[in-house]
């Protein structure tokens, strides 16, 4: 049987929605993919039963209010909807150990559930000089380069110290809470991925390995695979 992949979509004040290379990237992999519409709360260990895992999805700005903070002016459009529905998600998943892959704003929305923090915008809250987080290039084109973490499941996968990847992003996790840890950081010290080792699987990544997946870019295959594989284990 393929798993049942869970993914999270987009969301503004009339639509829900999700990027087309998530859906491809998960079929590539073996599993099938489910989109989870924002809301419905109370309904989430009933998804939970229906999923195998569950692919937290790139997209707009997280609520600040969501760690403690007031809104800074960086801060992009919000959609409070899909920030409950996902932190609610992402708790419930770890709980019940479920697989999970964050993407993006997926990495931020893991750290959050899991207790830690985030950046609102690298640009104004971090020290220059910073790389160029938001690139102006196709989501395919590898843009800069992240330094792995030794003993990292991403270095076993990548079988180097340093990948490239492309980037599309103005927030970043700050801090992260255990039993998450960092497992990867842009050269300017952006946190690029964390992990928890003591999980079925629970990766969270910066970048869109949905995108570089269509170009076979061999880390992205392997984070897919080696997600849709732990689906499959009961």
């Amino acid at each position: 049987m393929k798993p049942v992949i869970g993914i999270t979509c987009s969301a503004n004040q009339t639509s829900q929605y999700l990027a087309d290379d998530y859906i491809k990237a998960v079929r590539m992999a073996g599993g099938v993919p489910v989109l989870l519409p924002a809301g419905g709360e109370a309904d989430i260990p009933l998804l939970l039963s229906k999923t195998d895992g569950i692919l937290l999805s790139g997209g707009g700005d997280v609520d600040p209010s969501w760690f403690g903070e007031e809104p800074i002016p960086g801060l992009g459009e919000i959609e409070p909807g899909r920030d409950a529905f996902e932190i609610a998600l992402c708790r419930f998943a770890i709980r019940a150990d479920v697989p999970i892959l964050a993407i993006c704003r997926g990495i931020q929305i893991l750290a959050v559930a899991s207790g830690g923090d985030m950046f609102q915008d690298i640009y104004s809250q971090e020290k220059p000089p910073l790389l160029q987080h938001k690139q102006r290039a196709a989501r395919s084109h590898l843009s800069h380069t992240v330094h792995v973490l030794p003993g990292s499941l991403l270095e076993k996968w990548a079988g180097s110290a340093t990948i490239k990847v492309n980037s599309f992003h103005h927030q970043a996790v700050r801090t992260v809470k255990a039993p998450l840890m960092v497992s990867a950081r842009a050269p300017d010290g952006i946190i690029e991925a964390v992990e928890n080792r003591n999980a079925r699987f629970m990766i969270g990544v910066q970048w869109h390995p949905e995108a570089l997946a269509a170009i076979k870019d061999p880390v992205s295959l392997k984070i897919f695979s080696a997600f849709i594989a732990s689906c499959k284990t009961v």
